[in-house]
């Protein structure tokens, strides 16, 4: 029997069209300046893309799970291709504008393959671990994970796009977390991660060695794992150094100005200077729609893309902000109902890839507007505009209400 369109699951269907009126709404309101820029009918071609993005969510709730699964390797081998000619022949953008992140075809800006690519690698990797049936028991058993997720990682990586890149790591250790892969190899898996973040203070980083030896004493791992666990972690530490000098300017840039972003308030401080100062200023109910002072100035930048949440804390406020936040929670919340109750082990990696992707890019967004993470450029889902982002989330969409249509003729299995 195939899915009736009047058979959407109506929550998701109603949280997911309140979000792009309440980001179509923001986006008018970010091209609301007193010197009139591009921005000023951004919103109007934000419709189209919403329009796109209808017609693709609708498209693949018509395709069943299993042809997605079957196509699933064709799809995967396909976007590491399109990265690789990004690598050749993509060009950069805004404050990125020597990275070769996106497609561009007669002078037209296309969009960004790493945003379809994140897609994909859900796909490959909830295909993987549902041949699987059971979560990876060591760190050898991650290694095929740890390569499908590796490859685009690293061709995003070499654009260069660091935001995309942490996108990547979140989502493989999301689903190997849904997997049933324990929480203390995750933790093993991850450690070489924050021993390169600490190693940047010699003293941290020689406190958080002696932490992890005793942690490995306690979980009693494998001798090998235990030992390769410890030589990452130290090898983090040797590598630090080049690591930073091999870093991008203005990645260095973003890094320092989260740290500190007085010590260059004028230019890499100046983000989220203004961002800051525009949250703060709305207060509990904001100056008011369109009304923002520092967007109105263009103070506030990037105010269509990656600081569309700071319009929200100026013009609407604590309560706007709240209202955004809750939508984005109804969101997840939903997504994880649906993968919950998924008929099968692929479709529910696959909703839960797409709740963590969302997540991601929420957190990211969200926590660099007001200083909590560093500037990554993270798009916002649903308010940001950006025609491949809003796709792919287009797409993630019609997968989880495919699913969710599943589960109810299976009558809502639990996994």
């Amino acid at each position: 029997m195939r899915p009736r369109f009047r058979e959407l699951d109506k929550p998701l269907v109603g949280v997911v069209v309140a979000l792009a009126v309440y980001g179509l709404a923001t986006l008018y309101s970010a091209g609301q300046t007193d010197v009139p820029t591009f921005a000023t009918t951004i919103w109007q071609r934000q419709i189209t893309w919403l329009a796109v993005g209808m017609v693709a969510a609708l498209v693949m709730f018509r395709v069943s799970p299993r042809l997605l699964e079957w196509a699933t390797p064709f799809v995967y081998g396909a976007l590491i291709v399109v990265l690789v000619l990004t690598l050749a022949f993509g060009t950069g953008g805004g404050t990125a504008a020597s990275s070769r992140s996106w497609i561009r075809i007669g002078g037209v800006r296309l969009g960004q393959p790493a945003e379809l690519a994140k897609l994909a690698a859900i796909l490959a990797l909830a295909r993987w671990l549902a041949m699987r049936r059971e979560g990876p028991a060591t760190l050898l058993e991650l290694v095929p994970a740890c390569i499908l997720i590796g490859v685009p990682l690293m061709l995003v990586l070499l654009q260069p796009d660091l935001g995309s890149g942490l996108v990547f790591v979140a989502i493989m250790f999301a689903m190997l977390y849904w997997a049933g892969t324990k929480p203390t190899l995750l933790f093993m898996l991850a450690s070489p991660v924050i021993g390169l973040i600490l190693a940047f203070s010699t003293g941290v980083w020689g406190a958080w060695i002696v932490l992890l030896f005793a942690l490995l004493l306690w979980w009693r791992p494998y001798v090998w794992e235990g030992l390769m666990v410890m030589l990452a972690n130290v090898g983090m530490g040797v590598i630090a150094l080049p690591f930073w000098k091999h870093l991008h300017p203005y990645q260095q840039n973003r890094l320092l100005a989260f740290l500190n972003p007085d010590v260059d308030p004028r230019a890499t401080g100046w983000h989220v200077i203004q961002s800051k100062v525009a949250i703060g200023s709305g207060g509990l109910f904001g100056k008011g729609f369109t009304l923002g002072t520092q967007k109105r100035l263009a103070f506030l930048p990037a105010q269509h893309t990656d600081f569309i949440f700071s319009v929200v804390g100026e013009e609407l406020g604590f309560l706007g902000v709240l209202v955004a936040l809750a939508l984005f929670a109804g969101l997840l919340l939903i997504l994880l109902r649906i993968a919950r109750r998924a008929s099968d082990p692929y479709s529910s990696l696959c909703v839960f890839g797409c709740a963590a992707l969302f997540f991601s890019h929420i957190v990211e967004n969200v926590g660099m507007t007001v200083n909590l993470l560093p500037i990554t450029g993270i798009p916002l889902p649903f308010f940001s505009y950006g025609g491949s982002f809003l796709l792919s989330c287009s797409l993630a969409i019609g997968i989880a209400l495919r699913v969710a249509w599943e589960s109810r003729q299976s009558g809502y299995v639990d996994l």
